[in-house]
């Protein structure tokens, strides 16, 4: 099935309009329930509910509310809320390139295909090929569907992709996690590692990953659907090593009885 566009925008750069559409680049297949009541297999509504009384609380009583401290909010109403959105506009405006290894990857969020929306493609080919050629990526920022983006234009495969971008204030540095306990890695655990990486090196074949527990909830699903009585196995869990060296050891024996079984 063809990708079909969720949002029409324009690319504006250098006082320049290109008119693009936008594409998802990625597909949520994540299993979802529905809540149901057990003897009637009918769906349940869900209600407000008040935690201190258990009383259902009727739509036109609730109001959102922002807590400043425990127990104290600061109410708004949907006027207020609304009025306090971005301003729609169909612009992706681009405000300069950096060099695409610049952007760590840790900013880098949801990505967007952006495809050509007019019957002049020829500029906007140019510019993918140019972002390509340069690797260069441009920074970007945009309104759609009530809410502020920033993200990153690239080339990707002959084609303009848009990836979101984490805020500042959103994103983590190494320099803020606990600082390590305990000694550091003797040489001979540095090596072992080493040799780990090395014998592990390979290929990127993205075809390989797949969502294992989806595959495996569905096929229960199809054969209850069908009548069947399946049986889920319980996954076992791997033991530990003890230690690093002891799990490194196991590590570099396995990987290379994957190699030996290969050669054979």
């Amino acid at each position: 099935m063809p990708a079909r566009a969720i949002w029409k925008g324009r690319l504006t750069l250098g006082g320049a309009g290109l008119p693009v559409k936008v594409y998802s680049a990625i597909e949520d297949r994540t299993v979802r329930f529905r809540v149901v009541e057990k003897t009637k297999m009918a769906t349940i509504k869900q209600q407000m509910v008040n935690p201190e009384t258990g009383e259902a609380v009727a739509w036109d009583q609730i109001q959102k509310g922002f807590e400043v401290e425990p127990g104290t909010f600061v109410r708004l109403t949907n006027e207020e809320i609304e009025k306090s959105q971005p301003e729609e506009s169909r612009d992706i405006a681009i405000t300069h390139f950096v060099p695409a290894r610049q952007i760590h990857q840790q900013w880098y969020d949801r990505p967007y295909y952006l495809g050509p929306d007019d019957t002049s493609s020829a500029p906007y080919f140019a510019l993918a090929e140019a972002l390509g050629r340069k690797d260069r990526e441009g920074i970007a920022h945009w309104v759609m569907r009530k809410k502020a983006y920033v993200g990153a234009l690239r080339s990707e495969g002959g084609y303009l992709m848009l990836i979101t971008l984490n805020y500042a204030e959103e994103v983590l540095t190494a320099a803020e996690l606990p600082k390590p306990k305990g000694r550091a890695p003797d040489p001979k655990e540095l090596k072992m590692a080493e040799q780990l990486v090395a014998a592990m090196e390979g290929e990127f074949h993205p075809e390989e990953f797949h969502d294992e527990y989806r595959d495996r909830v569905m096929k229960f699903i199809e054969a209850k659907a069908n009548g069947k009585k399946p049986k889920l196995r319980i996954v076992a869990r791997k033991k530990e090593p003890a230690s690093l060296l002891a799990s490194l050891t196991a590590s570099i024996k396995m990987t290379k009885r994957r190699e030996e079984k290969k050669v054979a």
